[in-house]
């Protein structure tokens, strides 16, 4: 593998573990802070806090321009409208959920996402889907640590992070019943703590932000990391396209606090039932 120090450009900076990049329908850069209980917005070169209280993790947008957030703290799936300040609680926060971290919408627009609760020791991490009618599915158990996720450019292939075991898994899935067809461990990204949040990139590479290693690195399809991006800081969380192409692969990195820009890695693959740009 060969990685590469590129030119990059500093978004943000002084965040408190900033995770969970996502863009807005109208271009606008978003993320959270776990430890700041609040979404951030990027816009004009300002950093506007939105106050949603809890430790939100990992963020989506809806094509109505809502943003679906994890709550790590509530245990709870949340979604805050910008327009209004709005936020509601949308599954969840009853004990339920543990800890849930990361979210993609499949291309049915049913919500999948991780939760890892405290399975950095043990295998009870967990996976689920929470339908239109805000119907909860359990879709995988046992798990150190579930973490970031992402869907194949054609929403039939679903990959999740699995940190403590330092892996990437791949599994089938089904766009109509909505479950995770025989997964089996697909790429490992070693140490020392393991892969966090991904995106693929239009050239069909997932690239994968590997906390703990001051690294993105990209998968081929068959599971082999063929390159990646070298980090100052040691803590990248995750990372998502820009779909204009404008600012490339943006990066939350923890340690430093800073979201970044690589302009040069262009436009991703389109996301499936949520903003795809």
């Amino acid at each position: 593998m060969n990685t590469i120090a590129t030119p990059m450009t500093v978004l943000a900076s002084g965040l408190e573990f900033p995770e969970g990049p996502a863009f807005a329908p109208d271009g606008t850069l978003w993320c959270v802070e776990l430890k700041g209980g609040a979404l951030v917005e990027m816009r004009g070169g300002q950093i506007h806090r939105h106050a949603v209280g809890g430790a939100p993790n990992g963020l989506v947008f809806a094509r109505d321009g809502s943003a679906w957030f994890c709550d790590a703290d509530a245990g709870a799936i949340r979604c805050y409208e910008p327009l209004t300040g709005e936020c509601r609680l949308v599954a969840g926060g009853d004990g339920t959920l543990d800890g849930p971290n990361d979210l993609a919408f499949d291309g049915a627009g049913r919500l999948v996402f991780t939760c890892p609760g405290n399975s950095r020791a043990e295998p009870t991490g967990t996976v689920w889907s929470l339908d239109r009618e805000d119907r909860l599915c359990l879709l995988a158990d046992g798990l150190f640590f579930p973490n970031g996720l992402a869907f194949s450019a054609d929403g039939t292939r679903l990959y999740i992070a699995e940190t403590y075991r330092q892996r990437v898994w791949i599994g089938a899935y089904d766009g109509v019943s909505g479950m995770w067809i025989n997964p089996a461990p697909w790429a490992e990204l070693g140490g020392p703590i393991g892969p966090d949040g991904m995106a693929f990139g239009e050239d069909g590479l997932l690239h994968v932000a590997v906390f703990g290693q001051s690294a993105v690195k990209a998968v081929a399809p068959d599971g082999s990391v063929t390159g990646g991006l070298d980090l100052a800081g040691a803590r990248p969380t995750n990372c998502c396209f820009d779909p204009s192409g404008r600012l490339g692969l943006v990066v939350t990195e923890a340690e430093r606090g800073e979201v970044l820009a690589f302009p040069f890695m262009g436009r991703g693959a389109a996301l499936l039932g949520g903003w795809n740009g």
